[in-house]
């Protein structure tokens, strides 16, 4: 891993991994802390099926998540700093 790469992951927030289950998004981060938010904060997750829902990807090296099928992009940072769509 580049020193670059490593100074990335010591000040920005990047995810290994997400998941859906009963509602809400969980994503694991690279620091190993685990987060969540309930899917109804967002109105596109809100209309999501949980297949839909579950499809989620992490993408852009660990800064964002996709829902390629109800075609929904969330970045990391905002998830962290509590910026909801719905709020």
């Amino acid at each position: 891993m580049s020193s670059t790469a490593v100074d990335r992951l010591a000040i920005e927030p990047v995810a290994l991994r997400a998941w859906a289950e009963a509602g809400h998004v969980f994503v694991e981060l690279y620091d190993e802390r685990v987060i969540s938010f309930p899917a109804h904060k967002f109105a596109r997750l809100a209309r999501a099926t949980p297949e839909q829902l579950a499809a989620v990807r992490v993408r852009a090296e660990g800064s964002a998540l996709r829902w390629d099928e109800i075609d929904e992009d969330i970045s990391i940072e905002g998830i962290i700093r509590g910026v909801f769509e719905l709020d």
